[in-house]
């Protein structure tokens, strides 16, 4: 078998690489199956559901409760080779968490285990300026490693941000070295599908490879075998379950709800749409017209429909401590 062209789609919370991965599978060739492996901070998993999947030839696998560098690490091998196995891909794209450190995954992508079956190509990182503005991202020694570790950079949100601040984080970027082979400033997540086989990638050593791993407290006793949230009972009416975790500077928090609570959207969004501080806010709810996924970046926020049925969920990261999370669980079964 040939080695699968492999890339890493990186980037910190928010910074659009969901919405990057969507618009490559635009143009993804006729024919081709593409598998979509996605690792998410958060203990309940929500991102599979905001790529479209809906094509036969499109695979996505979810791997939650951690990040790869450190408290879902022992279940990567597994999980991941029987997704490839499964999928049989033509291209494969990985979208690690945007709290944790690539450095591990790269690795893990060159050991012995798969380097035979992967084809690592350009690691592509997208920026959000109004992240680079704020000193407790910029001087994060994860952030600088997600940009670090980066053959390409894509500036995103151009169109959102003062040109002057688009311009200093190009300036910031332009200093690392090795330098990049490409730094791109784009808007709405668009990624030249060209970048994917750029050719002359180096390795590219992190400055900060153990810095993530460090400074971690997540939930593991919540996750199973496979790096899924574990339900063994699923939750009752008016019982959701919830979950948190926190590391290196952010808090998460997730419920999962019983999938006969129905919602009011309008409420939902009243209510999630203004809700601070939130860096990001990902979920599905059953509502009365049907299921909506919502979901938030900063002060952005989108519904759409989904196809999805199984449970309401919703996971919430900030970027400090709250104990809000009981008043805001008595908020959400409120809106209905």
């Amino acid at each position: 078998m040939m080695p699968i062209p492999t890339n890493l789609i990186t980037g910190f919370l928010g910074s659009g690489k969901t919405t990057a991965i969507n618009r490559l599978l635009e143009h993804r060739p006729d024919g081709e199956r593409w598998s979509i492996f996605v690792n998410e901070y958060g203990m309940v998993t929500v991102d599979e559901l905001l790529i479209d999947s809906e094509c036969p030839e499109v695979n996505v696998q979810e791997l939650g409760g951690g990040c790869l560098c450190c408290t879902v690490a022992f279940a990567f091998d597994a999980v991941f080779s029987q997704f490839i196995r499964r999928s049989k891909p033509d291209r494969l794209l990985l979208e690690p968490s945007g709290a944790g450190h690539p450095a591990a995954l790269v690795d893990k992508l060159r050991d012995d285990n798969f380097r035979r079956a992967i084809d690592l190509r350009a690691t592509i990182c997208l920026i959000d300026p109004e992240d680079w503005s704020k000193p407790q991202w910029r001087d994060s020694e994860v952030f600088h490693d997600q940009v670090q570790m980066a053959d390409v950079v894509a500036i995103n949100f151009t169109d959102k941000r003062d040109p002057e601040l688009t311009r200093q984080c190009r300036e910031w970027v332009e200093s690392f070295d090795p330098p990049k082979m490409l730094i791109a400033e784009t808007d709405h997540g668009r990624i030249d599908p060209a970048w994917l086989d750029l050719q002359g990638t180096v390795v590219r050593p992190p400055k900060f490879g153990e810095a993530h791993a460090h400074n971690h407290s997540h939930a593991a006793d919540h996750v199973d075998a496979g790096g899924l949230t574990s339900i063994e009972v699923p939750p009752m009416l008016g019982k959701p379950k919830r979950i948190e975790n926190e590391g290196d500077g952010q808090w998460a928090c997730g419920w999962i709800f019983s999938v006969d609570e129905v919602f009011d959207r309008d409420q939902l969004l009243d209510l999630l749409g203004y809700l601070q501080p939130v860096v990001r806010l990902k979920g599905v709810f059953r509502c009365q017209d049907d299921w909506w996924v919502i979901n938030r970046s900063k002060n952005e926020t989108s519904f759409s429909t989904t196809a999805y049925r199984r449970d309401s969920r919703l996971e919430i990261i900030t970027d400090s401590p709250t104990s809000g999370w009981e008043e805001l669980e008595q908020l959400l079964l409120k809106c209905k």
